[in-house]
């Protein structure tokens, strides 16, 4: 079996368990709140790469949160 075939079947075990080895190596060498802040950043990074990559609209319309903050307060504009 090929390396193509390997993955193309099982490419989400294989990305779980690699992360899991990671992340419990995280956890042994530093301690267990800086793993879970660990994955939390990976997660966020994850996310937002996911979301470029299909092309879809960014979490925050920042625009139009300074144009709601500048409406309801003065010294924002």
């Amino acid at each position: 079996m090929s390396w193509k075939e390997l993955w193309g079947s099982h490419g989400g075990r294989i990305v779980g368990v690699s992360s899991g080895i990671v992340l419990g190596l995280i956890y042994l060498i530093s301690g267990f709140w800086d793993m879970l802040f660990f994955a939390l950043v990976v997660f966020i990074g994850y996310t937002f790469g996911n979301r470029k990559d299909k092309a879809q609209a960014p979490l925050f319309q920042w625009r139009e949160l300074v144009t709601r903050l500048s409406e309801r307060w003065r010294p924002f504009k």
